[in-house]
C-alpha cells in the first residue's frame, strides 16, 4: 500500500516532467545564440595579402603540444635563373595575433638545423611568442628543403641513422650521401641560405608587409643576418638566439665547444658533495665507459621509450657520444648525465640506451639531412679542415672528416662573394646566448655584435642552446620588438636564471 509520502513524490515528479509543447521563445533564442557563437568560434579561411590560408594545426613529431594557425603555400621557382622550370611550393603558416588590428610588421621565426621545419619547430617555442602575439602576427615559412617545402630527406637503410654523420666513418658518410642523392628528384644546388632569403622576401611581398621583424634560432640566425644584409630597408628589428657568425664555418668548432660545455656541467657535479659521493667524476666515468666499449660493445636489452617494445641493440661508443652531445644542449637534461654515465658504467646501461633510442627517433624526423648537406656543402665545406686536436674530443675528428666526405659527392650551389663577411647594420638587434651552449657559445654573438652599433648581447646564466624560452627572456624579446630598441631594455630579470643542480635519483632533484 502506498504511503502518503510516496504518492506525493509521484505527483511531484509528474508535475516536473517537460510537456511536449513547442520551445518557448527564450529557449529558441538561446539555442540560436549558442549556434551563432559556435559558428563564430570556428576558424574560417582567410587571406593575408595575396596568400589564401586555411585553418590548420601545427605539431611536431613526438610532442603533444599543438598550435592553431592558418596554412597555405607560395609557389616559387626552384632556380630563379630559370623561372619557367621546376617550382617549389613553400609552406607558409600564420599564427594570428590576438589583437583586433595587429601591427603591420609581422614577426618571421626562422628555424635552426640547418634542416628543421619552422612549422614543426614553432610549438616547442610557442610560449616565447605569447606576448609578441598580443600585437603582432607570427609568420612561419618552411625553408625550401624542410618540412612541407619539398623536403630533402635522406632515408637510411635498416638499422642506419641518417642523422648522425658525426658518428659515421667518412666512407660510410659518403655512401649515405650518394644513396640520398639518388632518391632526390630536385637539384640540391638550389637549397642554400641565399635561396631561402629570396624565398623570405617573396613571402614578405606576397603578404603585403612593408617591414618584418626576424627571430632567428641557431642556424636561423645565419638566415636572419643574410636577410638583413640583402634587405636592410625591409628589416625592422632582429632577434638572434644562439648566434652563427657569417665568418664561421658550420662544424669547425663543434668538437671544442662541446668539450667546454661538458667541462662546465661535470664541474658542477664534482663541486656538489652529494653528486660527487654518488657518481664520482662524470668525466672519468665517461672515459672509462668509452674505453670499455671500444674494446667490446655491449648488447643491451631495453624497452623502447616510445613504443615500449622490447629491443636488443649494441651499446657502442658512438651511442654514448650521441646521448652526451644532445643532452648538453639542454641544461635540464645535462643534469642527468652524471647518473646516466654512472649507471651504465656499473653495468646498468638500459636507461642510457633508451635515451639514445628516443634521440635517434625524434631527431631523425626533425632534420632534413639532404637540405643540411646543400647548405653546408655550398657555404662551409671549402673552409672546413680536419683538426688533429679534435681526435682527443668526444666528437672526434671524424665529425668534420665525415662532412667533407659527403660534400665530395653532394652538388654544391653558389654563394655570394660577400657571404662570409661580417654583417654591418644600424638596425636594432638583440642577441641571446646561453652560458653553457655547446654549439653556439657567447663568443659567437660577441663577434657579430662588433658590427652592430644598435645591437645588444644578453647571456642566460646556466642556460644551453637557445635562451628565448628561459625565465623572462620571452618578455624581453617582446619588449625589444615593440620598441625596436635594445639600448634601454631592462634585462635585470635574467640575473635570476641559475644553473640547475645535478639529478641524484630516479625522481629528479632532491627537495
Amino acid at each position: 500500500m502506498e504511503s502518503r509520502w510516496q504518492r506525493a513524490r509521484v505527483a511531484a515528479s509528474r508535475r516536473a516532467r517537460p510537456r511536449p509543447t513547442a520551445l518557448r521563445p527564450i529557449s529558441l533564442l538561446l539555442l540560436i545564440f549558442l549556434g551563432l557563437s559556435a559558428a563564430a568560434d570556428t576558424p574560417v579561411a582567410r587571406k593575408l595579402g595575396t596568400l589564401a590560408l586555411e585553418p590548420c594545426t601545427l605539431a611536431a613529431a613526438g610532442s603533444t603540444v599543438t598550435v592553431a594557425a592558418f596554412c597555405g603555400t607560395l609557389s616559387v621557382p626552384e632556380n630563379r635563373a630559370a623561372p619557367e622550370g621546376r617550382r617549389i611550393e613553400l609552406a607558409v603558416a600564420l599564427v594570428p595575433s590576438r589583437a583586433k588590428q595587429p601591427r603591420p610588421d609581422p614577426v618571421f621565426m626562422l628555424a635552426g638545423g640547418p634542416g628543421q621545419s619552422a612549422l614543426e619547430s614553432f610549438p616547442a617555442v610557442a610560449g616565447a611568442f605569447g606576448e609578441i602575439l598580443r600585437s603582432r602576427n607570427v609568420v612561419l615559412v618552411d625553408q625550401r628543403g624542410t618540412g612541407r617545402s619539398q623536403p630533402l630527406h635522406c632515408r637510411p637503410g635498416e638499422g642506419a641513422d641518417a642523422n648522425a654523420s658525426a658518428v659515421l666513418d667518412p666512407a660510410a658518410a659518403r655512401r649515405l650521401a650518394e644513396e640520398c642523392l639518388a632518391t632526390l628528384d630536385v637539384d640540391p644546388r638550389y637549397f642554400t641560405t641565399s635561396d631561402a632569403v629570396l624565398d623570405l622576401e617573396a613571402v614578405r611581398v606576397a603578404i603585403g608587409a612593408g617591414e618584418v621583424n626576424l627571430v632567428g634560432i641557431s642556424y636561423g640566425t645565419r638566415v636572419a643576418l643574410e636577410y638583413l644584409r640583402r634587405h636592410p630597408d625591409r628589416t625592422r628589428a632582429v632577434v638572434l638566439d644562439g648566434v652563427v657568425p657569417p665568418e664561421l664555418a658550420l662544424g669547425a668548432e663543434h668538437a671544442r665547444n662541446l668539450e667546454a660545455a661538458l667541462a662546465a656541467h661535470f664541474a658542477r657535479c664534482e663541486a656538489d658533495a652529494a653528486c660527487r659521493r654518488q657518481f664520482g667524476s662524470p668525466r672519468r666515468q665517461l672515459e672509462r665507459l668509452l674505453a670499455d666499449l671500444r674494446v667490446q660493445p655491449r648488447t643491451v636489452r631495453y624497452n623502447d621509450p616510445i613504443t615500449d617494445d622490447v629491443r636488443e641493440e649494441p651499446l657502442t661508443p658512438q651511442t654514448v657520444s650521441g646521448v652526451v652531445r644532445m643532452y648538453a644542449y639542454v641544461p635540464m637534461l645535462a643534469t642527468m648525465l652524471p647518473r646516466l654515465l654512472a649507471e651504465a658504467g656499473a653495468g646498468r646501461p638500459e636507461m642510457l640506451m633508451a635515451q639514445a633510442r628516443m634521440i635517434e627517433s625524434l631527431a631523425g624526423e626533425q632534420i632534413a639531412q639532404g637540405m643540411q648537406l646543400s647548405v653546408i656543402c655550398a657555404e662551409d665545406a671549402d673552409r672546413l679542415r680536419v683538426d688533429p686536436a679534435d681526435a682527443a674530443t668526444l666528437m672526434g675528428a671524424e665529425f668534420v672528416a665525415s662532412m667533407l666526405a659527403q660534400c665530395e659527392v653532394w652538388p654544391r650551389g653558389r654563394r655570394p662573394q660577400d657571404f662570409n663577411d661580417p654583417v654591418r647594420s644600424d638596425r636594432p638587434v638583440l642577441l641571446l646566448s646561453g652560458e653553457l651552449d655547446p654549439v653556439t657559445p657567447p663568443r659567437n654573438a660577441e663577434a657579430v655584435l662588433r658590427h652592430l652599433p644598435n645591437g645588444r648581447h644578453l647571456v642566460g646564466r646556466g642556460q644551453g642552446h637557445n635562451v628565448m624560452v628561459a625565465g623572462c627572456a620571452p618578455r624581453l624579446m617582446a619588449r625589444f620588438i615593440t620598441a625596436a630598441s635594445a639600448k634601454d631594455l631592462d634585462a635585470g630579470c635574467l640575473d635570476r636564471l641559475a644553473p640547475l643542480p645535478p639529478v641524484l635519483g630516479a625522481y629528479g632533484w632532491d627537495p
